[in-house]
């Protein structure tokens, strides 16, 4: 499988394509979580952690792709509107765009950090432009863990935008964190239900 520049192949971008055309939820145990607005949202247990894998597709009305896209990207914007946000920068390691990203967690718990790679393309499918982004851990020893803060070193994502034919957006998001540490996978689970992790749905 080759790589592209960042660490993603070109497979993984085009099956994020592929994922906002037709929904790959066979196969598996994937449940409809919850459905509104326009918005589905799917998870899957991962066995291995307890923790629940998610995907969401919909349709944001009011929100052209381009701006969707740009401002998912922009990090100095969403340290204005995301009061968890305790740092969140990018850094260049050896020869790679890094994002470094600390989340404030209510005492007693630990706050939490990642480390990540992420990657945006634009792309052509048959005529249709289609904004999509790849995230996913990573270890960098520029970027070492600090102490009193929990290393998320589970994470994943994947983000499709293209136009929904008028003045909004048709969307696929895949997403998987595992916080770790002393916090119970049941706990973790509800908060992303209740939306208190929604946030953490537009690293």
């Amino acid at each position: 499988m080759e790589l592209a520049a960042g660490g993603f192949s070109e497979e993984q971008f085009w099956e994020a394509c592929a994922e906002l055309q037709q929904p790959a939820l066979a196969g598996a145990d994937w449940q409809l979580l919850v459905e509104t607005s326009g918005i589905s949202i799917y998870r899957l247990l991962d066995k291995k952690t307890g923790l629940y894998e998610y995907k969401v597709f919909g349709v944001l009305e009011d929100c052209s792709p381009t701006l969707l896209a740009d401002i998912y990207m922009d990090s100095d914007y969403r340290k204005q509107w995301d009061q968890y946000v305790k740092e969140l920068y990018e850094q260049e390691c050896n020869g790679e765009t890094v994002v470094y990203w600390e989340v404030k967690y209510p005492f007693p718990m630990s706050n939490r950090d990642y480390v990540y790679l992420r990657q945006r393309r634009d792309l052509d499918m048959e005529g249709r432009k289609i904004h999509v982004v790849l995230a996913r851990s990573t270890s960098m020893p520029q970027l070492g863990e600090r102490s009193g803060v929990i290393r998320v070193k589970q994470y994943k994502q994947s983000l499709a935008i293209e136009s929904d034919g008028k003045k909004g957006s048709k969307v696929f998001m895949y997403y998987f964190d595992n916080p770790g540490g002393q916090i119970p996978s049941w706990l973790i689970n509800w908060a992303a239900k209740g939306g208190n992790c929604s946030g953490s749905l537009y690293h």
